[in-house]
């Protein structure tokens, strides 16, 4: 069987903080004005050493200042396609900014090329360039978290389907491009359906019986959560997609196990025997990704497939 722990994982959140959603043990981080202090999986990743970054399109700011609002109110801005105009940057969806563990609050750049992924002055939050010149001078660590900036991130309005093909299609040929590729894992995924709602209803694992905050189903239609577990968790909500592309990826596979955004963090924690975040956390509960890899000894590795980024078809 393939030591697993040489993988290295690249996880690419096209609207915001995909996975976080879905295993924060405390519920709607995102209006909670001063970062929390709470059992997430990064001190467990400090403690086994494994290198790990969250790259952010136009995290790296403009000005030198040391007022962080003049920084943030002049981060880098683009114009969509559909014309409207938004910041690289969006502060509220890096969701390692609201810990202290991690956050790098002045956007302070790392140390040098070698440090990205390790712990220095960036803190582990980088801008998506850093990004590039790790993978480049063959320093990727074993766990980066992709963010696109914001008007290639998909997100309705602000963004649209060809600029994020654009995105992801560079982002991957680039990587195929690169020796790190024969031991390299990308997940995709989004943070939500964006109101493209499902026709099927997914099952629910978690219950809750808040009559002022359960929406998913309405009130008091999701069972009643457990003496002593934590309220507002109802799920799982609208399925999304999950994409994996690898050597290591089935080729011409659909998986049809049950699986939520967590099961990331699952797939993290088995890979790297890092163990459970705990606390109720779901990725206790979170099925397996395992079914979409093929670690067999004599398994034939998925090709490489460059596409044109602009309309999408393969390139000769």
């Amino acid at each position: 069987m393939l030591k697993l722990f040489t993988l290295a994982l690249l996880l690419l959140a096209i609207t915001a903080s995909f996975i976080f959603s879905s295993f924060i043990s405390i519920p709607n981080i995102a209006a909670t004005a001063s970062p929390i202090i709470h059992s997430t999986i990064i001190p467990i990743r400090h403690v086994k050493g494994i290198t790990w970054g969250w790259f952010a399109g136009g995290f790296r700011l403009p000005n030198k200042s040391t007022d962080v609002k003049i920084n943030c109110n002049n981060r880098l801005n683009n114009t969509s396609a559909s014309g409207i105009q938004t910041k690289d940057y969006y502060p509220d969806i890096e969701p390692f900014q609201y810990y202290n563990s991690t956050a790098n609050p002045h956007h302070i750049p790392p140390s040098s090329v070698a440090l990205i992924g390790h712990t220095d002055q960036a803190n582990h939050q980088y801008d998506l360039a850093d990004f590039w010149k790790a993978a480049d001078s063959g320093n990727l660590p074993a766990v980066s978290f992709i963010k696109a900036a914001t008007y290639e991130d998909g997100h309705p309005e602000i963004s649209d389907p060809l600029e994020e093909q654009t995105f992801l299609v560079n982002t991957i040929n680039h990587l195929e491009r690169l020796p790190a590729w024969s031991s390299t894992a990308v997940i995709i995924t989004w943070d939500d359906s964006d109101g493209w709602y499902d026709h099927v209803m997914p099952p629910i694992i978690n219950q809750s019986n808040d009559p002022v905050n359960d929406a998913l189903l309405g009130v008091g239609l999701c069972g009643h959560a457990p003496l002593g577990a934590y309220q507002d968790r109802c799920g799982h909500g609208p399925r999304i997609p999950l994409l994996i592309i690898s050597p290591y990826a089935k080729t011409n596979f659909v998986d049809h196990s049950l699986t939520d955004q967590s099961s990331i963090i699952h797939f993290i924690e088995d890979n790297w025997r890092l163990g459970r975040i705990g606390n109720q956390s779901f990725d206790s509960k979170a099925g397996s990704l395992m079914n979409m890899f093929d670690f067999s000894q004599n398994m034939q590795k998925a090709p490489k497939l460059f596409l044109d980024p602009s309309t999408g078809v393969p390139q000769k």
